[in-house]
């Protein structure tokens, strides 16, 4: 037998039920450079300590001629217990069908052409296999595809979290948030590599973020509105800055507007649940200064999307604020895209708009707003959410 199989009563001490604590607490014993568990949940995974600190997740194959074969998991400092624990199961059950992991695992390799970039297609229809639809799907390809393109030639195996790393400070100096979103998206596409064999970690996992999180409260003032409204200009950003203020509805939702999503006849904005954060069908119905708005847009043909060229809606939000910001100096504080959401439902409930009228028109989904109850409640409200929204169009005309 090779170093590989372990004796019977050396096995038998090293067989615990494994759970985060238990596996944590696991050392090398005197004189040790090496030490392998085994989980009594899940006969045949393990996890395989060495004196260089490596710790990997295995499991024990049995081979034809009676003896068995160590196959390595991955990384147990990037691979969490449920998860390696999952793949176990999967592992072994191949094995007992014939299969042969490790030869599994280098096949599913040359047969992916393993590239970053080649991969992205291949992952973003596995993600709309799962119902992704929308924004989602719009943001998955924005970033892998954009921020992400200098590793695009890289093969998958050889992307380390130093390049990572680098790649997300060079993203954060435009957008904090950005960059953060784009590792988000990175991580768990790597997960999704790792799941199908492509790779044995995650580079992507437990790298440090470019923003803290907080609560934002920032409302801007009237005057700081009207700032900037006025600098909006005859483009698209300028007119989904517009947009964001008289509707209240969130930056992908407004930037990601159809053509066949607006209805003529009636004034109505008729959004499918797929590309709201609630996952909620919401009717707006526009005022008159929105539907100006879209009037001056050209129409391309062949092309839904209101906003933005080629095949996606509108990208480049940031370089577009950078720009704004500029123009405005310092007659308006640090603000956000979001902050317009924040500033228009307290503006409405400072005008006497009724709180859940507020709700209903933002899209909120709060208690009283859930079930069956919000969707009665969608319909009930639509003259309600109408005279609100000409009541804060109103307003904001009022104060330019």
């Amino acid at each position: 037998m090779g170093d590989a199989v372990m004796p019977r009563r050396a096995e038998a001490e090293n067989v615990i039920r494994f759970t985060k604590t238990a596996v944590a607490a696991l050392t090398l014993r005197n004189g040790q450079s090496e030490r392998t568990a085994w989980d009594l949940e899940v006969p045949g995974f393990g996890i395989r300590i060495r004196a260089s600190g490596n710790r990997s997740w295995v499991i024990r194959a049995p081979r034809s001629g009676g003896d068995s074969r160590l196959h390595t998991i991955g990384s147990a400092n990037s691979i969490d217990l449920a998860s390696a624990r999952r793949t176990a199961r999967e592992k072994l059950a191949e094995t007992a069908l014939g299969g042969d992991p490790t030869k599994a695992r280098r096949e599913a390799r040359a047969q992916a052409a393993v590239t970053f970039g080649s991969l992205i297609d291949r992952y973003v229809a596995h993600k709309e296999a799962q119902g992704r639809r929308g924004a989602t799907i719009y943001g998955i390809k924005n970033h892998l595809n954009n921020h992400w393109q200098p590793l695009h030639d890289r093969p998958l195996s050889a992307i380390t979290k130093a390049e990572i790393a680098i790649r997300h400070r060079e993203i954060a100096a435009d957008s904090p948030h950005a960059a953060d979103r784009a590792l988000s998206i990175l991580s768990t596409f790597f997960g999704w590599a790792m799941r199908d064999g492509l790779v044995d970690a995650n580079p992507a996992a437990n790298a440090n973020k470019a923003t803290v999180p907080t609560k934002r409260e920032r409302v801007l003032t009237n005057a700081e509105l009207v700032a900037v409204w006025r600098e909006c200009r005859d483009d698209d950003y300028g007119r989904i800055v517009r947009l964001l203020i008289l509707t209240g509805l969130r930056l992908r939702e407004v930037a990601g507007m159809r053509w066949s999503e607006i209805n003529r006849a009636t004034g109505h904005w008729d959004i499918p649940a797929a590309r709201m954060k609630n996952r909620r069908p919401h009717d707006v119905p526009l005022p008159a200064a929105a539907l100006a708005i879209l009037a001056e847009v050209p129409e391309q043909a062949g092309r839904d999307f209101v906003f933005g060229s080629g095949e996606g809606a509108f990208s480049g939000f940031s370089k577009a604020k950078k720009a704004m910001d500029k123009r405005l100096g310092s007659s308006v504080g640090k603000w956000t895209q979001h902050d317009l959401r924040r500033t228009t439902d307290t503006g409405m409930n400072s005008i006497g708009i009724l709180p859940h009228i507020v709700e209903a028109v933002l899209s909120h989904v709060s208690g009283h707003r859930a079930g069956v109850a919000g969707i009665y409640n969608r319909a009930k409200y639509l003259p309600e959410r109408r005279d609100a929204l000409e009541r804060w169009e109103k307003f904001v005309f009022a104060l330019l």
